[in-house]
């Protein structure tokens, strides 16, 4: 391919990531083509240098075609310079957010406050993002907790040492994929590796998936494990009373909804009586709206066009109550644990406006704290490998869970963003329920 041919596709794919179409038909292309490209903005602008620069050297400069590829790559340059400045900018992004969140003294819940090192740019994971070897960490592999074959198997991750650990936090992630595909392995392993590092055990399912097991059979799979790691989490190390649970895009609605639906017997079939409360949830570009119930056209149109067909096996005119009662948004309760949602400002697969929407029903009503950080410039699926945006929010994620955990284990409290008129009016939950997560 040419030099002009090479330059031509690099600026679509720069003017695609930071500027992605967002209606409902290019939706899906234009993360499939942004998603990649965007989060190894740096490594493509050095490549784009490298290129630009060797045809240089070949003493190409003349003619048409050559200062069109030059004039492309000089674009492209300033937009993927432009793509990772928004990235590091995330480091105090994130740092605003859980500020806003949490308040302003939420360090002093931290083991220890973050320097400068540990806050810095990551740029030698940049040269191997999908490697998740992890000499800090080992994983036991594929142990049943359901009767659903490979699709019932979870991974525990845990820190390297032989040392004995005991009552340690409890970290659930939950992996995305549609709810028709994807597998344990392949999400929130940089999440999962830094925490496990830190002391924490973590557990990763898999869960059964649509067409062949329609709606709810996914969200029972994570009850279902939920009640596995309340039995047997003690036997590896873990606390059982003390469990968090993450995910991204159909793992971030299962995640919001299993917070906010603690032993709800119609996704308990079977195992009504098992405990599957959460203390805390860190939902990543989750779908909070199946109903549609926000008019966003964004959730309508992945109401009728996918979410009935190929996950739920029903539509929305037959059984609007089973898209109802499967949307966090219209799940939320004064009694919801603390969250932290996160969502990317140019996810093209579920629009920003569902996370902005459901923040704010959640600080509306719930009486724990709720955190949100929008990322500037991001797709869908950022945090799936290394990346300056990915390092920063698990680095986020990490004061924020260790936060929670401490301020958990401690009795402490933290702001609930709700007004204090509304909190007169709150149940009163002092008589106890066996929580000891923050209010």
């Amino acid at each position: 391919m040419s030099f002009l041919g090479r330059q031509a596709i690099v600026a679509a794919l720069t003017v695609n990531a930071l500027r992605p179409p967002r209606n409902q038909r290019a939706g899906v292309p234009s993360f499939a083509a942004g998603w990649l490209f965007g989060e190894t903005a740096p490594q493509m602008l050095a490549l784009t240098a490298l290129d630009a620069a060797a045809h240089l050297t070949r003493k190409r400069r003349s003619g048409v075609r050559a200062k069109a590829g030059l004039a492309l790559a000089g674009a492209s340059a300033l937009g993927l310079a432009h793509m990772v400045r928004q990235s590091r900018q995330m480091k105090d992004g994130f740092e605003d957010a859980l500020v806003e969140g949490l308040g302003v003294d939420y360090v002093e819940q931290l083991d220890q406050v973050p320097t400068p090192a540990d806050l810095a740019t990551p740029w030698r994971k940049m040269a191997r993002p999908f490697n998740f070897a992890d000499e800090g960490v080992r994983v036991i592999s594929d142990l049943p907790y359901s009767e659903a074959g490979k699709r019932g198997h979870l991974d525990i991750y845990l820190p390297a040492g032989e040392d004995t650990i005991t009552d340690a936090p409890v970290l659930l992630q939950v992996h995305g994929g549609a709810w028709v595909y994807g597998a344990k392995e392949h999400q929130g392993r940089p999440l999962m590796n830094e925490m496990a590092a830190k002391g924490w055990v973590c557990v990763a399912i898999n869960y059964r998936l649509s067409p062949r097991d329609p709606w709810p059979a996914h969200i029972v799979d994570v009850k279902r494990a939920i009640a596995w790691i309340k039995d047997n989490i003690a036997d590896y190390g873990g606390d059982p009373d003390y469990l968090a649970i993450t995910g991204g895009s159909a793992g971030g609605h299962l995640t919001a909804l299993a917070a906010l639906t603690p032993n709800d017997p119609a996704y308990q079939p079977g195992f009504e009586d098992a405990d599957t409360t959460v203390q805390a949830a860190v939902p990543f570009y989750g779908i909070y709206d199946f109903a549609g119930s926000t008019g966003l056209s964004n959730a309508i149109g992945m109401r009728d066009g996918f979410l009935g067909p190929k996950v739920m096996n029903t539509t929305w005119k037959e059984s609007p109550d089973v898209f109802e009662s499967a949307s966090p948004i219209l799940r939320i309760t004064p009694d919801a644990p603390d969250f932290f949602v996160i969502h990317g400002e140019l996810d093209t697969l579920v629009a920003v406006d569902q996370a902005r929407m459901f923040t704010a029903a959640l600080r509306g009503v719930s009486q724990k704290s709720v955190t949100f950080a929008e990322l500037p410039g991001a797709q869908h699926a950022f945090d799936v490998f290394h990346s300056i945006r990915s390092a920063y929010a698990v680095k986020a994620v990490d004061r924020w869970l260790t936060w929670h955990w401490n301020t958990w284990r401690h009795g402490l409290e933290a702001d609930s963003g709700v007004e204090p008129e509304a909190l007169d009016d709150a149940p009163d939950d002092s008589a106890g329920d066996g929580s000891r997560s923050s209010a």
